[in-house]
């Protein structure tokens, strides 16, 4: 890529140096006038407003410098040469003021965005009871606007919870919906007792959130998710997955272990279609153990074979002290596969169980193993 920009910036400057060879080399009747007008308009993209001045400038001068060669000046010809690249030069200095200014729209657009998204989705703590926490939002190289992808890690009488999600859409609309499905994820984990009970409330707050914002497309708002829930006591981790990628579990000397559901369930804001429960799983979460949470930005990113990242086969045989290190490494990873064209945002969130907290509270769960909630 970044040769190939080289490539188009010096292009102006051959498309002149080209132009002054024909006229010198071939007979009168060949004219070079498209190379020499194209040339200010080639750069207008890529140069400054003076850089695009200097190569009309340029232009206008070298076919000047070649009639006068000739003994043309005051021929017709010559006439409508000169007043032909003054005006495309004149042409390429609109272009450049134009694209220059929309540039700066642009620009002001994604930071506000941005900072929305940054305002309601805010890092986590590096440690919540009893877990080492590491997240990470990497943006898409090629989107103009932030997405809709979402983390949260809370500290409740229940012990850690933590979601990842994707809203469905772009842009300050999806920011908004991250904000509601964040924001609700917050006070129900505070207030409910149950793991189930939580994903409802995003049930309905997205789905009313949906409607509020209105449009076309409001029946197709959704947002698919993991929960997860670490009780005080440790030992094991219960999952609702609705829709979402399942999350990996990485053990220390052990392959990175997928943590699919029974039964996959409907998105958040969806689940009225149906109306049909859906139980947490328990998985147990051995000491030193991460949990790997993310979004399909991660496991859609392709190579230039068009072949999908499939993080449980890259992370085989890979350990990590630190959870964020686990991310640097898989974000780099992912640049590596893709070679740098990454086309959707990923949120990653991973979640190593070090110990239980010193002082235990809330309810303690009798459940071991894999099952039902």
């Amino acid at each position: 890529m970044k040769g190939s920009y080289r490539v188009v910036r010096q292009l102006p400057v051959l498309l002149i140096v080209v132009g002054v060879v024909i006229v010198l080399t071939t007979p009168p009747q060949f004219t070079a006038i498209p190379l020499f007008a194209a040339a200010p308009l080639v750069a207008a993209p890529f140069y400054s407003f003076k850089g695009t001045l200097w190569t009309g400038v340029t232009s206008t001068l070298a076919v000047a410098a070649l009639h006068a060669q000739e003994r043309t000046v005051y021929e017709v010809q010559a006439f409508t040469e000169e007043f032909t690249l003054l005006t495309v030069s004149a042409l390429g200095l609109a272009i450049n003021v134009t694209m220059r200014h929309g540039g700066e729209q642009l620009a002001s657009a994604r930071e506000i965005a941005q900072a929305a998204q940054r305002a309601v989705l805010p890092s986590p703590a590096k440690e919540v009871d009893g877990l080492l926490v590491a997240a990470r939002y990497q943006a898409a190289v090629t989107d103009a606007l932030v997405g809709g992808d979402f983390f949260a890690v809370q500290k409740t009488r229940c012990g850690a919870r933590a979601v990842v999600g994707d809203v469905r859409g772009k842009g300050l609309g999806a920011v908004g919906m991250v904000a509601v499905a964040v924001g609700t994820f917050r006070e129900a984990s505070e207030r409910e007792d149950r793991l189930e009970a939580v994903a409802d409330w995003l049930d309905g707050a997205l789905a009313r959130e949906a409607e509020r914002q209105g449009g076309e497309e409001a029946g197709e708002s959704f947002a698919t998710a993991v929960l997860a829930e670490i009780p005080h006591r440790g030992g094991v981790v219960r999952l609702i997955n609705r829709g979402h990628p399942a999350p990996l579990l990485l053990t220390p000397g052990g392959d990175p272990e997928s943590l699919p559901p029974d039964k996959y369930a409907l998105p958040l804001g969806m689940s009225g279609v149906v109306g049909e429960p859906f139980p947490a799983q328990e998985y147990v979460i051995p000491r030193d153990a991460t949990l790997l949470l993310y979004t399909d930005g991660l496991t859609e990113a392709r190579d230039a074979n068009g072949v999908f990242y499939d993080p449980a086969v890259e992370l085989v045989g890979k350990t990590f002290s630190d959870p964020h290190l686990l991310l640097d490494w898989v974000v780099n990873d992912v640049l590596r596969h893709t070679d740098g064209h990454v086309t959707d945002d990923m949120a990653l969130l991973a979640l190593t169980y070090v110990a239980p907290p010193a002082k235990e509270s809330g309810r303690h769960d009798e459940h071991n193993g894999r099952g039902s909630v």
